[in-house]
C-alpha cells in the first residue's frame, strides 16, 4: 500500500509538470507592460500633457505679430464722402513693449480735418510702452509663465497616473496568483483524499477496516472537492477580473485565455519588475517625488500669479510715440518733427480689487506651501512603513516556510503509521488540514508581501521601464 502511494503521488507529479510545462506563462513585468501601452486610462491620461501642450500653445499666441486692416468708404448722390484705409503691423515684446508700423490713406470730400494727409498715404513707425503696470510683467507673461509650469505639472500628473492604473493591475495579478496557487493546493489535497478513500474502502471490504473509516474518508473527499470548486470560481473570477486591464488597443479588450498561467516565480523578479532596487533609504530624494514635483510647479505658477497682482497695485501709465513720413522707402524720412505722441494714466482711488486679488492670491500660495510640506511628512512616513513591513513579511515569511515544512513532516509520519495500523484516518486528516491552513496561510503571506511592494511602489511613484 505505501509503495502504491508513492507511486501515484510521483504519477500526479509528473502529469501537473507536464501540464505546467505546456501552458503560457504570463510574467507580471509582461502583464504590467501590457496595461501601460494599451490602457485606454492610461491613453487618457496622456491627453493630459497634450492638453496642457495645446494651452501652452494658445499662450504663446499672445506674443505674434498681429496684422490689422481697416477699410470703410462712403458714396451717397454720386458723392465720394470718404475712404479710409487703415493697416497696422504690430509686435508684441516679452516685457510690457511693442512695436507697431501702420500705413494709412485717407481721402473724400467730408473728411474730417485731422486724418488729412498726404495723397499716397502716411507711413508711421514708432513703440508703445506700459511705464508701471505691465512693464515688468502682464497679464501674457503669466499666462505663458504658468502655461510652461502646467506643462511640467501635468508630466508629473500623468506619471501619478499611469502608476495608479499599474498599481491597480498589479493587484489583480497578485490576486489572480493568489487563487491559483490556492487552486493547485485543493487539486493536490483532493487526491490525496481520492486516494485515501480508495484505500479505506479497499480495507473495509478486506474486513482490515471498520466501516464508519470510510464514510469519514467520503465525507472528507467530499469536503477537498467543495474547497476545490470554490478554488476554481475564485480563480475564474480573479482571471476575469485581470482581464479588465488587458487590451489589444484602446478600443479591443482581451479575455485571457485559460491556458495562460501566471508567473510562479514572481517572489524572485517581483524587485526587478517595480525598479524597487532603484529605491534606498540612503539616496532616495522626497523632492525628486512626482507628487511633490507637481506641487512644486503649482507653487511656482502661483508665486507668478502673485507677482501679477502684486504689479496690478501700480498706476496704468502706457505711452506712445510713433514717427510719421510720406515715404516709407527712405529711412531719413522719419524725424523728430513729424510725429504722433500720447500718455494714458489711470488709477483706482482705493485699489480695493486688486489689493483683494493680492490677498487671495498670498493665501492660496500660502495654502499650496503648507499642502507641500504636509504631503512631504505624509510620504516620507508611509514609504517607511512600508518599509519596515515588508521587512517584517520577509521574518513572517521565514518562519511560515518552517510550519509548512514541518507539518509535511508531521503528516508523512502519522500516514506511515496509519498505513501501518499504528494510527486512525481522524489523526490523518487532522494533520493533512493543519498542512493544508498551513499552505494557505502561506499563501496569503506571500499575496500580503507582494500587494506591500506594489504599495511601496505607489507610495515612491518609481517609473517601470
Amino acid at each position: 500500500m505505501k509503495k502504491y502511494v508513492i507511486a501515484f503521488f510521483l504519477l500526479m507529479f509528473s502529469f501537473q509538470h507536464a501540464q505546467d510545462k505546456i501552458r503560457d506563462v504570463l510574467t507580471l513585468s509582461e502583464y504590467l507592460g501590457y496595461v501601460k501601452r494599451y490602457h485606454p486610462i492610461v491613453k487618457q491620461a496622456n491627453l493630459t500633457i497634450n492638453k496642457s501642450a495645446a494651452k501652452l500653445l494658445k499662450a504663446r499666441g499672445a506674443f505674434d505679430p498681429k496684422i490689422e486692416i481697416d477699410f470703410d468708404k462712403k458714396r451717397f448722390k454720386e458723392n465720394h464722402y470718404y475712404t479710409h484705409l487703415n493697416g497696422s503691423f504690430k509686435i508684441p515684446t516679452w516685457y510690457g513693449i511693442a512695436l507697431k508700423a501702420n500705413f494709412e490713406q485717407n481721402e473724400g470730400l467730408y473728411l474730417n480735418p485731422e486724418n488729412q494727409g498726404s495723397i499716397n498715404g502716411l507711413y508711421t513707425a514708432g513703440i508703445e510702452i506700459s511705464l508701471a503696470r505691465g512693464l515688468l510683467t502682464n497679464n501674457r507673461m503669466t499666462t505663458l509663465k504658468q502655461a510652461k509650469l502646467f506643462l511640467n505639472q501635468a508630466k508629473e500628473e500623468q506619471q501619478i497616473a499611469v502608476n495608479k492604473i499599474l498599481y491597480n493591475a498589479s493587484l489583480s495579478y497578485f490576486k489572480w496568483l493568489k487563487s491559483y496557487h490556492e487552486k493547485r493546493v485543493f487539486d493536490s489535497f483532493l487526491n490525496n483524499a481520492k486516494l485515501r478513500f480508495k484505500g479505506t474502502k479497499r480495507a473495509y471490504e478486506e474486513g482490515a477496516k471498520p466501516a464508519i473509516d470510510t464514510l469519514e474518508a467520503g465525507i472528507t473527499l467530499n469536503s477537498r472537492r467543495l474547497n476545490l470548486e470554490k478554488a476554481r470560481i475564485q480563480l475564474v473570477q480573479s482571471s476575469l477580473e485581470l482581464s479588465t486591464y488587458l487590451w489589444l488597443n484602446e478600443n479591443t479588450p482581451i479575455e485571457l485565455k485559460e491556458t495562460i498561467i501566471p508567473d510562479l516565480k514572481t517572489f524572485d523578479t517581483i524587485d526587478r519588475t517595480f525598479n524597487i532596487a532603484l529605491f534606498h533609504d540612503e539616496n532616495f530624494d522626497i523632492e525628486q517625488h512626482p507628487k511633490i514635483k507637481a506641487l512644486g510647479f503649482k507653487i511656482k505658477s502661483l508665486a507668478v500669479n502673485r507677482r501679477l497682482k502684486m504689479n496690478n497695485l501700480l498706476p496704468k501709465v502706457d505711452v506712445q510715440y510713433q514717427f510719421i513720413s510720406p515715404n516709407s522707402m527712405q529711412i531719413n524720412a522719419f524725424n523728430t518733427n513729424n510725429y504722433k505722441a500720447g500718455i494714458n494714466f489711470s488709477m483706482p482711488l482705493f485699489v480695493r480689487k486688486e489689493r483683494g486679488a493680492l490677498a487671495l492670491a498670498k493665501i492660496k500660495l500660502q495654502d499650496k506651501k503648507l499642502e507641500n510640506n504636509a504631503t512631504k511628512v505624509v510620504l516620507k512616513n508611509k514609504i517607511t512603513a512600508l518599509q519596515k513591513q515588508l521587512a517584517s513579511y520577509i521574518s513572517q515569511n521565514e518562519f511560515t516556510f518552517k510550519i509548512v515544512r514541518d507539518y509535511a513532516v508531521l503528516l508523512s509520519a502519522e500516514e506511515r503509521k496509519f498505513f501501518l495500523g499504528e494510527s486512525s484516518l481522524f489523526l490523518v486528516n487532522y494533520r493533512e488540514q493543519q498542512f493544508m491552513d498551513s499552505k494557505l496561510k502561506a499563501i496569503g503571506l506571500e499575496n500580503a508581501f507582494f500587494i506591500a511592494k506594489a504599495g511601496l511602489f505607489k507610495a515612491a511613484v518609481i517609473a517601470i521601464n
